[in-house]
């Protein structure tokens, strides 16, 4: 598949994959779980690997990580590897200053997907990078919350129903500036702020990504009953 000649500036995606998955229980970190005939992770560099308009693909590896190299993905010559840190915000700046020392002074968008998210669509990944065009500030895949939701206390009873409407889930593949997102990161993270994904961090600098749409099938592996859920989706997507 040709690439295409970047309109609104250049892709990166960076896959965070230093987590050792622990809620799994498994013996080894989740994205090297097999699903189908190859890993999660191998399912998720696939779709970022074949989609035209992302140039390369950054990932995070734990230090003491020996199993990438054993994918085909990890010869593919868009992939380039970083050493991760502890928390998922830690390998995604550790992305982030490579991309951004690689390319200095270029017009750089950042796309960061879990590597836990294999089954992630080709639309949604192109709806998200043509969202630049409404959203220069960033955006987000996000589904909106279906459910009654719930707030629980300390005791396990419920507290209080809570309002769904305007509530989403969060989702990625999330789009950003790479220089304004490692700028926002590193701040947010030197001031101590919980950043649980990069909208987060830049919600906390005074920015509002916007909400793209995608379908609630793009689910992250976290649990061991997620994973025959994953595989029944792959296959309903043909892949």
């Amino acid at each position: 598949m040709s690439q295409v000649e970047p309109r609104l500036g250049r892709v990166i995606a960076v896959v965070p994959a230093a987590g050792i998955g622990s809620r799994m229980g498994a013996s080894m970190a989740k994205q090297y779980l097999v699903l189908g005939q190859q890993t999660i992770l191998a399912h998720t560099l696939d779709i970022l690997l074949n989609h035209p308009e992302i140039a390369q693909v950054v990932v995070a590896l734990h230090p003491q990580d020996q199993l990438f190299a054993q994918l085909p993905q990890s010869k593919h010559p868009k992939v380039t590897t970083v050493i991760g840190g502890g928390e998922r915000a830690d390998s995604v700046l550790a992305a982030l200053e490579h991309i951004t020392t690689e390319h200095q002074g270029d017009d750089v968008w950042v796309m960061v997907h879990d590597a836990a998210r294999p089954c992630v669509r080709v639309a949604d990944i192109d709806k998200l990078l043509a969202s630049r065009d409404s959203y220069p500030q960033g955006a987000l895949l996000a589904a909106p919350v279906r459910d009654t939701m719930k707030r629980a206390s300390a005791d396990g009873t419920v507290a209080t129903t809570v309002c769904r409407e305007s509530l989403w889930h969060a989702l990625t593949p999330q789009i950003f500036n790479a220089q304004q997102l490692k700028k926002h990161l590193a701040m947010a993270l030197a001031a101590h702020v919980a950043v649980t994904d990069e909208a987060s961090a830049m919600e906390w600098a005074g920015m509002q990504p916007g909400l793209v749409q995608g379908h609630s099938d793009n689910i992250k592996i976290t649990h061991p009953d997620d994973l025959p859920l994953a595989g029944l989706l792959l296959s309903s997507q043909g892949r």
